[in-house]
Formats: structure tokens, C-alpha cells, sequence
């Protein structure tokens, strides 16, 4: 296997792919990434809550690359990719198992959705909306990685809708902590913050991802009708 040295390199070996591109999160001090024959391979530490090795590229050049890169890393380091992809690597290297299933969306489109949405000036109030509309979000004030919160707030200033730029890459944005407050539910409130969040993550990154449960259909109607492609990942672990 090869070491791959640039962010550049690395989004021309995968083809351009967003998912490999964001998680090489522009190659700096907690990225790095490799190739052998076809296959790619990018471990970043805590992007998203967990240690990850993004992957791609076909089985033959990738079980062994897996296989001698998790020896290296440790098993911290979860291999995350298309769904059945990970399905044959789980088939193929001993110890590994199916962790978890999801969708990964994309878009490089500014959506046109009229929205009241803002970048907040802090995040006052967020941890109160999350721990009420969305206590297993990924993304918390404070957290690694997690840089800004946008909202939409009412007449009285209360915070009633967020999302979150966080873990994004210098060539891919990421929005996270999507959340509306149970009593503000129905009025649309999701799409404003979800529309805003993705104009800007793609206006400064030029394009921009997210990450979904496969079985929350009303969320992904929501970043479908914003321009979000849907693509079935999996996560694996030792």
C-alpha cells in the first residue's frame, strides 16, 4: 500500500467522491489516507463521534488494505462506506462485523427554500432544544469538530429550530444536530434551518453531505425536496 500525500490526490484516486473526500477532511493533522491498486482508505479520528476508515474501491485491492491498515491503527477505527460494500468486507476479514446501517446525502445545489433562518450569535439554547427534540444527536455545543449553530427563533426570541455546521472538510461541507422542539413541529421549521445551513455550507465548500437513519423517511423527504441524494452506508467495527 501507498500513502496518499495530497487532498488532491486523494479526491482524483476516489474519483471524486464526497464521502472519501470529507473524510479525508483536507488531509491535515487528524487525516490520512492511502491506496493500493484501486482501493482507497482514510482514517480520520473522532469525525462524527467515532474514529473512522472510510473506504472504496473493489474487493480484491480492499480486504487486504483493510486487513493491514486495522493491524496498524487499532480497532478503534471503524470501516464506513456504500452498504454493500461493507456487507463484502464483513463477509471477507476476520473479526469485523456489521455495526451499523444509514444514509449518507448529498447535494451541490443551493436550495431555493425562503427561510428565517440564521447563523446564531453562540449556542444559547441549543443544548435545551437537543435534549428535548433530539437527545441522540451526534453534534453538542462544545463537541469536537461542531464550529457553528443556526436557528430559527420566534417573536419572543425562543429558540425553536438548529442545525449545525459541524466536522466539515475544506472541499465538502457537513450539517449536523438537526432539531425542532416537539410544540413547534408541522410548520415547516426543519426545512428553513436545513435550507439555510446547506445554501451556506455549499456556497463555502461547494458542495455538502449529511448523515440520516434509513428508516426516517420524513427527514430524508425533507433533504430530497432541498436537493439531497441518497446513498445506503454502513459502518463497521472488530
Amino acid at each position: 500500500m501507498h500513502e496518499i500525500a495530497t487532498a488532491g490526490e486523494l479526491a482524483a484516486r476516489a474519483d471524486g467522491d464526497a464521502l472519501v473526500v470529507w473524510g479525508g477532511q483536507g488531509l491535515g493533522d487528524r487525516a490520512r489516507a492511502w491506496y493500493a491498486g484501486d482501493a482507497v482508505a482514510v482514517a480520520v479520528a473522532d469525525l462524527s463521534k467515532h474514529d473512522r476508515l472510510v473506504v472504496r474501491g473493489p474487493l480484491a485491492d480492499l480486504v487486504p488494505l483493510v486487513g493491514s491498515l486495522l493491524g496498524e491503527l487499532g480497532t478503534s477505527f471503524r470501516p464506513f462506506g456504500e452498504e454493500a460494500l461493507i456487507r463484502e468486507l464483513v463477509a471477507r476479514v476476520p473479526g469485523l462485523s456489521l455495526r451499523a446501517t444509514f444514509g449518507w446525502m448529498e447535494t451541490a445545489v443551493v436550495p431555493s427554500q425562503p427561510t428565517t433562518a440564521a447563523w446564531l450569535d453562540g449556542d444559547d439554547g441549543v443544548e435545551a432544544v437537543l435534549s428535548e427534540a433530539s437527545p441522540e444527536s451526534y453534534a453538542w455545543p462544545g463537541a469536537s469538530g461542531v464550529l457553528r449553530w443556526a436557528g430559527v427563533v420566534d417573536e419572543a426570541g425562543d429558540l425553536l429550530s438548529i442545525a449545525a455546521d459541524g466536522w466539515s472538510a475544506p472541499e465538502v461541507g457537513f450539517m449536523a444536530g438537526v432539531a425542532t422542539r416537539p410544540d413547534a413541529r408541522g410548520r415547516g421549521l426543519s426545512r428553513e434551518v436545513c435550507a439555510f445551513v446547506t445554501a451556506e455550507l455549499v456556497k463555502r465548500h461547494g458542495r455538502t453531505g449529511l448523515m440520516v437513519h434509513g428508516d426516517n423517511e420524513a427527514a430524508i423527504a425533507v433533504y430530497r425536496k432541498l436537493g439531497y441524494t441518497y446513498r445506503a452506508v454502513a459502518a463497521a467495527h472488530m
